[in-house]
């Protein structure tokens, strides 16, 4: 991403022997900083991030749609019909709850903010607050004036920095980034859950319209139920196959710490890496527990109550 070199900063610090350049980074803005912590991170808390890109919200809604179709056909055509009480309880729970907690992920993501660095804070004022020392030399982004931490990069759909930007995904309608990678992978790790069973499951559900000569398999026709089950595998197939892919990916870039962007970029690790479970704990957090697999842990429904009483939320720009 293009740097620009400050300019009426640039002057006042370059007469202390200060220097500005596209290489480096103040230690002060490591990745983990920010520009005003105690400010920053209350309107972090206290916002929902969304941002308003018609692609990505088209996407987002035809990925709820799916979803809710998978559900549709596996509820009211292959299961409820079937006189297996235990096999339609059990596989009914089992893909709902899966569904659920597809959803709730795609949610997380898309509503967190993936770790935006706060525009405009590239002033002469907050410069002078860094006391930088003889040397030291930072950079900041011309597009949306902000001294860019370590690894950020600058998102154009969201026009904003976003700190360890993997990717943006218009699935999510967000940028995958330091705050949100977590509920990403388990987005894309649920879906290929809910795709393989539905596979599995029309599979079986094939097997027994066929061998009972599509009599009381279903209660639709046999023609709407050959449809609905030939795009229902369609749609887990394709599923699968990204989902497993993505998450595959992101496993790797975590393990790796490396995002995607810098592995097409090839760009040469200025950090010190936290390879495989010390990359992992750093995205999931603490020690492996089921909170890994939870999109719903560190959820408050007291915050979105309160967000509620100050005037609603907040939208990104």
């Amino acid at each position: 991403m293009a740097e620009e070199r400050l300019g009426p900063v640039q002057k006042t610090m370059q007469s202390s022997g200060h220097r500005f350049r596209d290489v480096e980074h103040h230690p002060l803005l490591a990745e983990n900083d920010s520009y005003d912590s105690s400010s920053s991170e209350a309107d972090v808390a206290d916002r929902v991030w969304f941002i308003r890109d018609g692609c990505g919200m088209v996407c987002a809604v035809m990925t709820w749609l799916l979803v809710i179709y998978a559900d549709f056909v596996v509820t009211f055509v292959m299961l409820l019909p079937s006189k297996d009480f235990w096999y339609s309880l059990v596989n009914g729970v089992l893909f709902n709850c899966l569904a659920v907690l597809a959803l709730s992920s795609h949610l997380r993501t898309m509503l967190t903010d993936p770790g935006a660095v706060p525009k405009g804070n590239a002033t002469k004022e907050y410069m002078e607050s860094l006391q930088l020392k003889p040397g030291e030399v930072i950079y900041k982004c011309p597009k949306c004036c902000s001294i860019k931490p370590e690894r950020a990069h600058h998102c154009s759909i969201c026009k904003r920095c976003i700190r360890k930007m993997d990717h943006h995904c218009p699935w999510v309608n967000n940028c995958v980034g330091e705050r949100n990678q977590r509920f990403f992978v388990l987005f894309t790790m649920y879906i290929a859950l809910i795709s393989a069973h539905a596979l599995i499951l029309c599979g079986f559900q094939f097997f027994s319209c066929v061998r009972g000569q599509w009599t009381e398999c279903s209660d639709f026709s046999p023609p709407v139920t050959v449809i609905l089950m030939i795009f229902l595998g369609l749609e887990g197939f394709l599923f699968l196959t990204f989902t497993s892919v993505m998450f595959g990916t992101q496993i790797h870039s975590i393990c790796n710490d490396e995002t995607e962007i810098e592995r097409l970029k090839s760009e040469k690790p200025t950090w010190e890496r936290r390879l495989r479970w010390e990359g992992m704990k750093s995205v999931f957090g603490g020690q492996p527990s089921l909170l890994w697999i939870n999109p719903f842990a560190g959820f408050q429904i007291k915050r979105l109550m309160l967000r509620a009483k100050k005037g609603g939320p907040e939208f990104s720009v």
